[in-house]
């Protein structure tokens, strides 16, 4: 058996080939967040695996069906390298709207127990492809007709309501594709957080780029956001002007000062940013950044960039999971020693840690 930690690194990095692949929860193909994943629970926490990109289609890892007790082994050729089990499909997937919307094209279960929208489908930086941020999927879902364009704040209630009473969803989070305007997505946020909170007690994490006014990060807080996440992708201008040439145009200098007031605003470890390790940054760089960040009292989720079908990389190659070792190690021991933990916020991405194995490098430190 491997260790926890290694088992999700290898996993993440290859990505696996099912015996099964309608086991458990639906897998997902394009649009924003984890796409082309599988849900996984390993040793209580669960993960989300690469299924459905090339890397996947020839990983050295097998998942076996489920057995009787819906438990799966993980091989290695001949060797099994641990067990997990598949989360079980929501049943609020099967409910749809009065005007007859399936509640899975609104919002999707993330991991175990998060429930995860965009609430706007489109982007401001996808029209184009010399802006187009180059990982991004953003558009794919929704031409795949698995989606709506634009959700409505009475749905994203209705939705989130029916997700807590039926499959005990413990919190939310709510990204979007960036809309012309200076606010860049921070007012469908807070409109849909104000409906949604209205409905049900449920804590959500709003995600967007900085807005040009720090004032909207008090507005997002009054509407019912309760975290806040802003991704700086890459940590290095080169490569954020390769990878991400339109958003780029909004410099990290920008993005320290909004960080900075963001956590004026919404407390230490309740900020976070999405860093994708393999597009070209070091592993020096990535953790000198996430310093500055735990200095400033920002989570700095790193995960594991994943190359999705359809993509401009596509046949970019995932990092090692030596790769994700050398970073993920010595960034617990920051967090770890700054007092900023996964568990600590009180929704989003960090909270739920299904695309990375950080919090698994975090528990073992702490215990």
């Amino acid at each position: 058996m491997l260790p926890t930690e290694q088992l999700i690194n290898e996993l993440q990095t290859f990505g696996a080939r099912l015996v099964d692949p309608n086991a458990g929860a639906d897998s997902r193909r394009g649009g924003a967040g984890p796409s082309d994943h599988k849900a996984l629970t390993l040793d209580g926490m669960t993960v989300m695996v690469p299924v459905h990109t090339a890397p996947a289609h020839g990983s050295p890892y097998l998942v076996e069906a489920p057995d009787s007790a819906g438990r799966s082994r993980v091989r290695h050729g001949d060797t099994v390298l641990g067990e997990v089990q598949f989360p079980r499909r929501p049943r609020f997937y099967d409910l749809s709207t009065a005007d007859g919307i399936p509640y899975s094209k609104l919002a999707v279960l993330h991991g175990r127990d998060v429930l995860a929208t965009t609430v706007l489908q489109t982007c401001v930086r996808y029209v184009n492809r010399t802006k187009t941020c180059q990982f991004c999927a953003i558009g794919q879902s929704l031409a795949g007709g698995r989606t709506t364009e634009r959700k409505t704040p009475a749905q994203l209630a209705e939705v989130a309501k029916a997700a807590v009473e039926l499959d005990g969803v413990r919190h939310m989070v709510m990204t979007t594709g960036t809309p012309p305007g200076k606010d860049r997505g921070a007012a469908i946020l807070a409109e849909s957080a104000e409906a949604i909170k209205a409905a049900v007690d449920l804590p959500i994490q709003g995600q967007c780029e900085p807005p040009d006014d720090d004032a909207w990060f008090t507005r997002m807080r009054e509407a019912g956001v309760d975290t806040l996440g802003m991704h700086l992708e890459a940590v290095t201008p080169e490569v954020r002007a390769r990878i991400m040439p339109g958003k780029a145009q909004v410099p990290l200098s920008r993005y320290m000062s909004a960080f900075e007031a963001a956590v004026a605003v919404f407390g230490r470890g309740q900020v976070s940013t999405y860093v994708l390790a393999g597009l070209g940054d070091t592993a020096e760089a990535i953790l000198a950044m996430s310093r500055d960040l735990v200095a400033l009292g920002v989570y700095p989720f790193v995960v594991p960039f994943v190359p999705i079908s359809g993509t401009p990389l596509e046949n970019h190659p995932a990092p090692t999971a030596a790769f994700m070792h050398s970073v993920l190690g010595p960034l617990a021991e920051m967090l770890v020693g700054a007092g900023l933990r996964a568990g600590d916020s009180k929704a989003g991405c960090g909270k739920c840690g299904a695309c990375s194995a950080l919090s698994t490098y975090e528990r073992r430190l702490v215990a």
